[in-house]
């Protein structure tokens, strides 16, 4: 069976996880601060605040960013749930921005639009969070200088994407966005089993996503409101969250973060075996734009119009024991969001798009059989 993505562990990484189970911290040590020092290097970013996932680093984002009752917030409807569920946490309203079908990206003509009608309206969003989905960023100078003009914050979800580049520049560095999560989960690019981060350059956003991450405690007395008691106080100023990542996810995050430019080197290079091997296929690879480089998460294609060929597609790759995926069912068709308007665009892409195996350590045979039986079954479809 060829999944659709999988970890890459090695011997370094877990002897460094067994260091830290020997240590004297499993959680709340000095692992954690070490992981958001190396993220912040690595990305360029002044501030990192590792937390235990993604979904929880855009919560606290939100948090940070004062959303709440009355407030909106717009994300991709291509997407994982959580994009647009932190919005609902916070007692805001989501809705959804359609993208381009050639990258999956948001659209900014459609963010144009919208804004514009929005403006008219008295509904501006009080937060933007564009999704850099597959690896590959959004056109986030774009975005800012709508940012600019309309007066939102954002938020940049880049779960599929730390190792991306855009403009030559890391992303996650927050020169266009506000904050920027990233996500660690088994299937990303690195791993620290569950795992996410927020970064920012701001010290305001930063202390605030520090203390909602730890139950809103302190132990600063210059932020305490009462001046009680001895070395052991503590006091609880805000309503936090119990969303630390522990010593032992973040040392295997230090050592998978070595390897990271490795991984996207690799991820390239599988992407573009991809690209020409379907080179005469009538399949469509997501498009790449020239001023970014992807971190290719995914590695996605539509299949051609018409009913059913993309679950035609998905059944024969499956019976033949290679696990595709589908990235995403737009949210705003979840039962949850049943409410909400569809996208033209979005609703047309979910119906063509389907993920391939891509993981770095997929082997060549593993990515011939890919290919031959896709190409195989697309053959079948024309005939």
């Amino acid at each position: 069976m060829i999944p659709y993505g999988r970890q890459d562990i090695t011997q370094e990484d877990i002897d460094a996880v067994v260091r830290t189970l020997k240590s004297d911290f499993l959680t709340q040590g000095p692992v954690i601060p070490e992981l958001e020092y190396k993220l912040c290097k690595y990305t360029g970013a002044r501030y990192s605040v590792a937390v235990n996932s993604c979904t929880s680093a855009l919560h606290i984002a939100c948090l940070a960013l004062d959303l709440g009752p009355g407030d909106i917030l717009w994300t991709s409807p291509i997407s994982f749930v959580a994009s647009a569920n932190c919005a609902l946490y916070c007692n805001a309203t989501v809705d959804f921005v359609d993208i381009n079908l050639d990258t999956a990206l948001i659209s900014i003509e459609s963010l144009k639009e919208k804004l514009e009608y929005a403006e008219k309206e008295g509904k501006l969003p009080k937060i933007v969070i564009p999704v850099h989905f597959a690896g590959q960023p959004c056109n986030m100078e774009e975005i800012h200088t709508l940012s600019q003009q309309y007066g939102f914050k954002i938020i940049e979800d880049a779960a599929h994407a730390i190792g991306a580049k855009y403009q030559n520049n890391p992303v996650g560095n927050c020169l266009y966005s506000d904050i920027t999560v990233f996500s660690f989960h088994p299937v990303k690019i690195i791993t620290t089993g569950e795992g996410g981060a927020a970064m920012t350059n701001s010290s305001k956003l930063a202390e605030k996503m520090s203390l909602l991450r730890t139950h809103g405690i302190t132990r600063d007395p210059v932020k305490m409101k009462n001046k009680l008691g001895g070395l052991w106080y503590y006091e609880q100023i805000d309503l936090g969250f119990n969303y630390r990542m522990t010593d032992i996810q973040a040392a295997l995050g230090i050592s998978q973060l070595k390897r990271l430019d490795q991984y996207i080197l690799r991820r390239t290079e599988i992407a573009k075996w991809y690209d020409k091997k379907f080179k005469d296929v009538a399949v469509t690879p997501l498009m790449q734009k020239s001023d970014r480089s992807s971190a290719y998460h995914l590695y996605v294609i539509l299949v051609g119009e018409g009913k059913n060929k993309r679950e035609k597609l998905y059944n024969y790759l499956y019976e033949h024991n290679i696990r595709v995926n589908v990235h995403y069912i737009p949210i705003y068709r979840q039962a949850y969001y049943s409410n909400s308007d569809t996208l033209k665009v979005a609703d047309m892409y979910y119906q063509r798009t389907i993920s391939l195996p891509m993981f770095t350590n997929i082997t060549t045979s593993e990515l011939n059989t890919v290919v031959d039986n896709t190409t195989k079954h697309i053959g079948l479809i024309r005939q």
